[in-house]
């Protein structure tokens, strides 16, 4: 048996000012009018999201303060210090959309693995225990500070990025190859 709102069906009384089918629309503009209301769906051109909108689109709708995953930002940007290389790499391969993350998980990288290396050339070498005790101090001191520096710009100053001498610039740099 057809549908009810089917034209051809007998029971059905279609009226005199449409000949298509009445979930259709009956002009050919479908520009302004969603699929939900009844205009017939478009693909690349949406106007939010996409693939069709350009890249100025998409940096212009997107917020500074959203993550892939809706983590907050300034936990996100000081957790890429807190275990040097390695809280470094997750945060680049976890977060690819937020360019304050993914700065703070670049400057992390190239500031922690030399001290780590460092610290590791000091223990093959057999320095005695206060100086090697010394280092791993110094090292985890520079992270925290680090990552509370992180944790404050984000919260506090809007952002703001605070590079490093050395690699800081690097880092900027790499972020801006992406």
């Amino acid at each position: 048996m057809p549908p009810p709102d089917d034209p051809e069906y007998p029971g059905h009384s279609q009226p005199s000012s449409s000949r298509g089918r009445p979930w259709f629309p009956s002009n050919q503009s479908s520009q302004g009018v969603s699929y939900q209301s009844g205009g017939i769906p478009t693909f690349n051109d949406s106007q939010a999201g996409g693939f069709g909108n350009t890249a100025t689109e998409e940096a212009e709708n997107q917020n500074q303060w959203e993550t892939r995953y809706g983590m907050r930002v300034d936990v996100l940007s000081a957790f890429a210090y807190i275990f040097g290389p390695l809280s470094a790499l997750l945060v680049l391969v976890i977060e690819t959309q937020n360019d304050y993350v993914r700065f703070h998980g670049y400057q992390s990288a190239l500031f922690t693995t030399p001290l780590i290396v460092f610290r590791a050339l000091l223990s093959l070498l057999q320095l005695p225990q206060w100086l090697r005790t010394i280092c791993t101090v110094l090292v985890l001191a520079c992270q925290l500070y680090m990552a509370f520096r992180a944790y404050v710009d984000a919260s506090r100053n809007g952002l703001a990025r605070f590079e490093l001498p050395v690699v800081g610039p690097i880092a900027s740099r790499w972020l801006a190859d992406e």
